[in-house]
C-alpha cells in the first residue's frame, strides 16, 4: 500500500435521514448503506437530494431526523472538521482552494502542522505536500500558489488534501465536470490506485457512460428518497436513465424538423471576426430554424468567439450580420436588444445573481420593458413572468422568492435560461448548455431548443460533449487553434471526422477504433497542436 500510513475500511448506514429547509422537507427519510472499499455511484436528478444527503454525511449539513452510523457507531457531525477528523472528505464541484495561497498552504490550512510554541512548521508541511502530491501524481512544487494551476490540477490539489487528512471515504461531486478526455483519464487511474488502498468513492455524477465504467454499484434517488441500489453490471445506462427519473425515457434526442435548406438566406453572418491569440479571420453563417454545434478541443477558441460576437469582450476586426443588416455591437447589452443572447457556461459567477429570487434573476434583464412613468417598476407583471417560467420550463422551486442559488443545477439553469427566453432572442449562443444537468433536466432542455428552432430562432450550441453535438445539430462547425477547420453537414459529422477536425487533422482521417466512454474516440495521430490528446473538450 502506497497510502502515507494505513487506511481502515468505512462501512457507512443512513436510518430514516430527514432534512428540512424553511419548512420544505427535501429528504424523506433514506436508508442505505455504503459497503467498505467501494466505488459507488449515487444516482439522481438535480434536486434529488444526492448533494445535501453527502453534505449531511460531510458535516456540512445538519440531518433534521434519522441516525447516521459509521462503523456501526452513531455519529453526528457538528461540522466538516469532525466528518474529516473521522476521515470523511467532501470534494465540491465547485472547488474549496484559496487561489493566493499556495498548495501546501492550502493542503494544511486549517490543519497546520506546528513547532513548539505554536509557530508554523512550513518545511513539514511542504515535506507533507510532496508527499500526497506524488501519491495524486502533481508534478509540481508545494509553495506553487494555486491560482496558476489548471481545473485538472486543482482537483488534484483538493484530493491530495483528502490524502492528507487520512481520508476513507471520499465524496467527489461532478468531478469531470470541467476536465477533458485526458484530464478524465487520469482522474480514474487515480480512483483506481485510491480504491486498491481501501478508500470508498462516492461518485455523483450525471455522465452515466463514467458511472458505468468506475463504479461497482449505483445507488438511486428520487425526489428526496431512496429507490434504488444495483451493482452496475446489472443496469444498462438507459435503465440507470429510467430510475432516475421515474418513467422510460424516450429516444435522448428528440427527433426535430429537417436541417434548414443550404440556400435559404442566413440568419446570422460573422465574417473577418479576428483577435490575436483567440480567434483568427472567423467566418461562418446559422440558418433560421438551425442548430449549428460548436465543437474543439481546449483553447480552440469557442467560448471566446461567442463572447465577441456577444459583445462581452472587444474585437480588433470583423462584422456580424443579422438577417442581412449590420449589427453595431460593443457591449451585451447591445447585443440582447439586438436580439442576439448568450448563456454562459458559467452558470455560477457569470450569469445568476445567487443572492436574489428566482424572481428577480427572471426579470432581471426585462423589468424596465413595462416600467411606468418614467422608471416605477411594474412589480405586478414580473411576477406573472417568473411564474409562468416557473410553468413554462418545468423550473422545480417552491416558490419564486427563493433564492436562486439554493436551487439544484438543473433549475438554476433552466432560471437563466428563461431570462434569455424573456428577451425574445432571434440568435441563441449556448454555451454547455447542458453542463451538470441531469438527464431530465437534458431532455427538456433539448425540446425546448427544438421548440425555438421550430419558430425560426438560430441556435449556437458549444459543447464537450460528442454524442450531444451529433444528436443535436444540424451542422457542426470544429474550430482549431482559433479557426474554423471544417464544417460538416448531419449525414456528414460523424466522431471520427470531429475528433479529427479538433486535431487540425484532415477530417476524413481515420482515427482508431478506441474509445474513452461514450463519444471520445483516442486518435490514431496526434499533432504538436493538440495539447490534449484524447478527445474533443471544452
Amino acid at each position: 500500500m502506497d497510502y502515507i500510513d494505513f487506511i481502515m475500511n468505512m462501512a457507512v448506514r443512513f436510518d430514516g435521514v430527514v432534512k428540512e429547509f424553511s419548512g420544505v422537507r427535501v429528504l424523506h427519510g433514506v436508508s442505505f448503506d455504503l459497503a467498505p472499499g467501494r466505488t459507488v455511484g449515487l444516482l439522481g436528478e438535480n434536486g434529488a437530494g444526492k448533494s445535501t444527503l453527502m453534505k449531511i454525511l460531510a458535516g456540512y449539513e445538519e440531518a433534521s431526523g434519522g441516525s447516521l452510523s459509521i462503523d456501526g457507531t452513531l455519529r453526528h457531525f457538528a461540522g466538516s472538521r469532525e466528518a474529516e477528523a473521522a476521515g470523511i472528505v467532501l470534494i465540491h464541484q465547485e472547488f474549496n482552494l484559496a487561489e493566493d495561497l499556495t498548495i501546501a498552504q492550502n493542503i494544511y490550512l486549517g490543519h497546520e502542522k506546528r513547532k513548539r510554541f505554536g509557530l508554523l512548521d512550513d518545511a513539514a508541511m511542504r515535506a507533507g505536500a510532496a508527499q500526497v502530491l506524488a501519491q495524486v501524481g502533481l508534478a509540481r512544487d508545494p509553495d506553487t500558489p494555486v491560482r496558476e494551476l489548471i481545473v485538472a490540477e486543482k482537483q488534484r490539489v483538493e484530493i491530495a488534501k483528502a490524502l492528507a487528512r487520512q481520508a476513507r471515504l471520499l465524496i467527489m461531486d461532478e468531478p469531470t465536470a470541467t476536465l477533458t478526455p485526458g484530464e478524465t483519464e487520469a482522474l480514474f487511474a487515480l480512483m483506481s490506485r485510491l480504491k486498491a488502498d481501501g478508500v470508498t468513492i462516492v461518485y455523483i455524477s450525471h455522465k452515466l457512460d463514467e458511472v458505468e465504467r468506475v463504479t461497482d454499484e449505483v445507488v438511486v434517488m428520487r425526489d428526496g428518497r431512496f429507490v434504488a441500489r444495483r451493482p452496475t453490471a446489472d443496469l444498462s445506462r438507459h435503465q440507470m436513465a429510467s430510475l432516475m427519473v421515474g418513467r422510460e425515457l424516450a429516444d435522448l434526442y428528440p427527433a426535430k424538423d429537417p436541417a434548414p435548406d443550404a440556400g435559404i438566406a442566413p440568419l446570422l453572418k460573422v465574417q473577418g471576426l479576428d483577435v490575436p491569440g483567440w480567434a483568427e479571420q472567423i467566418g461562418f453563417e446559422l440558418r433560421p430554424g438551425e442548430i449549428l454545434g460548436f465543437a474543439g478541443l481546449v483553447g480552440a477558441g469557442r467560448t471566446e468567439l461567442a463572447r465577441l460576437i456577444y459583445g462581452a469582450d472587444s474585437r480588433t476586426s470583423g462584422e456580424v450580420f443579422l438577417q442581412g443588416k449590420r449589427l453595431s455591437i460593443h457591449r451585451p447589452e447591445d447585443s440582447i436588444n439586438s436580439g442576439v443572447v448568450y448563456l454562459t457556461e458559467d452558470r455560477k459567477h457569470l450569469g445568476l445573481f445567487l443572492d436574489l429570487t428566482v424572481r428577480e434573476n427572471v426579470n432581471v434583464s426585462v423589468l424596465w420593458r413595462d416600467a411606468r412613468m418614467g422608471g416605477i417598476l411594474n412589480l405586478k407583471s414580473g411576477k406573472r413572468r417568473a411564474a409562468e417560467a416557473i410553468r413554462a420550463l418545468g423550473i422545480r422551486v417552491a416558490a419564486d422568492v427563493v433564492p436562486v442559488g439554493s436551487l439544484s443545477g438543473g433549475n438554476q439553469q433552466k432560471v437563466l435560461l428563461s431570462r434569455l427566453l424573456e428577451t425574445k432572442p432571434k440568435v441563441l449562443i449556448l454555451d454547455e448548455p447542458t453542463r451538470g444537468v441531469d438527464i431530465g433536466a437534458k431532455v427538456e432542455i433539448y425540446n425546448l431548443m427544438n421548440r425555438l428552432t421550430a419558430e425560426g430562432a438560430g441556435i449556437i450550441m458549444i459543447s464537450s460533449e460528442l454524442p450531444e453535438l451529433l444528436g443535436m445539430s444540424d451542422r457542426v462547425l470544429v474550430m482549431h487553434r482559433g479557426r474554423v477547420q471544417t464544417v460538416l453537414e448531419r449525414g456528414d459529422a460523424t466522431e471520427e471526422r470531429v475528433v479529427g477536425a479538433a486535431l487540425g487533422l484532415d477530417p476524413t482521417v481515420r482515427l482508431k477504433p478506441e474509445t474513452t466512454g461514450e463519444g471520445r474516440l483516442k486518435p490514431d495521430t496526434t499533432t504538436e497542436d493538440d495539447p490534449h490528446p484524447g478527445g474533443v473538450a471544452g
